[in-house]
């Protein structure tokens, strides 16, 4: 069994004390054990700030995105290598290790790419600039320029790839160097992803730091000029906002927290057209793709009343299609859930939602998995949940089961309507409507797109283009308002605000413009 080392202060470290083991999900047979204790937390938060922000400051935007090319390029070199730990280590099917490992490095690719128009520059021009006084001569401009800080980036545990890649490109980008912290339940594959990105030398000493297990007391050491990216549960969220760091010391956090995302039937939508098929699609993948296990799953599926039971039959049929196994087995297409843990929070939830709906497909969740050993492996079938009543119903409204569950609700088929259920999520990543009704699409998103971070809109121009709403988009901004935890990250270039103090200058529109590096 291996043992999964921090990277800090530009050395691999061993904690010691009490180490926990992680475990392949689908046998529970050990993979790796890690330990944080005994390292020197403020020390590497240090050494962050004198080493790695100074040297990623020294550099243009278009020197900046070098690095990140040359991080998405040693992330896609050992591909197969990730994809096999993801099996092992998450229980993720090969396609769904794909979504995450793919999905990482492309986002540091197209990062890449807009570090490549930003060009020679240091500082981020925001907007146009403002003359101040009677003559162009005294002028104002607001810009962004690197924090000289170090951000902290907590990821959760269904995207060890994705989640690291994501944040790490941004901040870089923006010229701050990264202490990342993947959940330690499936941290094999970004430990391994930071000892390829060290061995290969792409980044600056202090740039990339990487803790496997506990984050200790490392919050207790983050100054004003800090900043912390957090993916996970709202409760651990809450704890994390009433760190002193945050409350009175003035460092920034970004948190990314639960999020009960909707799918929404127009009432225009005919049987067997394109439109209908693209909504079936998108809900059967996102309630299975990673065993349910991502923030931006389908949780919510409303389809008018008239068309509920055929909707419903449909679903049922493509969920029954699902072999759910040992990834191990090529047979499989969904894994386990990733953690005992994991496994009891789902089927806790089941139950809930359970009491106040009817079955629809898969019951209880219970699954005789192929491939794994009798008795072992945290696995749940697909569950679909029915109700009449979709505003009624607590358990679908209020809490977000982190699994392959959906409750699907039958409406009136009225924008209002459809869009007040939507809205007792209390804000989510991302819901879909799909419609191809220009009138009801008009009332509708307008209704709900201040709960939202992200609406997508699924229509027949769009179904042999679309990724789905499950897909995180470097261009477009990820994040959503309440529930969803009230935070935003990437969306191109408006991603690096985070990292990153928005100054307004004023002065002679000439000396700003050489300051700015206009001329």
């Amino acid at each position: 069994m291996k043992t999964l080392e921090s990277y800090v202060q530009g050395r691999w470290v061993a904690g010691t004390g009490v180490r926990t083991t992680l475990v392949n999900p689908s046998t529970e047979e050990p993979v790796a054990e890690t330990s944080t204790g005994g390292i020197d937390f403020a020390g590497a938060l240090e050494h962050a700030r004198s080493k790695g922000g100074p040297a990623l400051r020294e550099m243009t935007f278009a020197q900046r995105g070098e690095v990140v090319k040359k991080m998405s390029q040693a992330i896609h070199g050992a591909r197969d290598e990730l994809l096999a730990l993801a099996i092992e280590n998450a229980g993720n099917t090969r396609g769904d290790a794909k979504f995450d490992v793919d999905g990482g490095s492309g986002t540091l690719m197209a990062y890449a790419g807009f570090a490549e128009k930003l060009g020679a520059a240091r500082i981020l021009v925001d907007g146009e600039g403002i003359q101040l006084g009677r003559s162009p001569r005294f002028f104002g401009q607001h810009a962004y320029v690197p924090r000289h800080g170090v951000a902290v980036h907590v990821n959760a545990f269904n995207f060890p790839a994705w989640g690291f890649a994501e944040k790490a490109a941004v901040a870089i980008l923006a010229g701050m160097p990264v202490v990342t912290k993947p959940a330690t339940a499936t941290a094999v594959v970004a430990h391994q992803i930071v000892r390829i990105l060290v061995d290969a030398k792409v980044l600056p000493e202090g740039a990339l730091q990487l803790l496997c297990g506990s984050v200790g007391d490392l919050l207790s050491h983050l100054q004003g000029q800090d900043v912390l990216a957090f993916t996970g549960s709202s409760d651990t969220a809450a704890r994390l906002r009433a760190a002193p760091c945050f409350v009175s010391g003035g460092a920034r956090i970004n948190v990314e927290a639960d999020s009960l995302n909707a799918a929404i039937l127009g009432p225009d939508v005919e049987e067997g057209s394109e439109t209908e098929g693209l909504f079936l699609e998108d809900v059967a993948r996102d309630m299975t793709q990673k065993a349910g296990q991502k923030c931006t799953a389908i949780r919510r599926v409303l389809v008018p009343a008239d068309r509920a039971d055929r909707i419903a039959a449909a679903l049922a049929d493509r969920l029954s299609a699902i072999v759910v196994g040992n990834p191990a087995d090529e047979r499989v297409r969904m894994g386990p859930l990733a953690t005992a843990q994991q496994l009891a929070d789902v089927r806790a939830g089941i139950e809930r939602v359970s009491a106040e709906t009817d079955d629809g497909f898969g019951g209880a969740g219970k699954v005789d998995p192929v491939g794994a050993p009798a008795g072992k492996g945290y696995f749940v079938g697909p569950v679909l949940r029915r109700t009449p009543r979709p505003l009624d119903v607590r358990a679908m409204n209020e809490h977000e089961v982190f699994g392959p569950v959906a409750t699907l609700g039958a409406w009136s088929g009225d924008a209002a309507g459809a869009a007040q259920i939507v809205r007792k999520g209390q804000g989510a990543l991302v819901s879909s409507v799909y419609s191809d009704d220009r009138a009801f699409l008009t009332a509708f998103v307008p209704a709900i797109a201040p709960w939202h971070g992200r609406v997508f809109i699924g229509s027949a121009k769009v179904a042999g283009q679309s990724p789905g709403p499950g897909t995180v988009l470097p261009s477009l901004t990820h994040g959503g308002p309440g529930r969803a935890g009230g935070g935003e990250e990437l969306g191109g270039t408006r991603g690096l605000s985070f990292y990153m103090q928005r100054t307004a200058l004023q002065g002679d529109q000439a000396l700003l413009r050489s300051i700015l590096g206009a001329e």
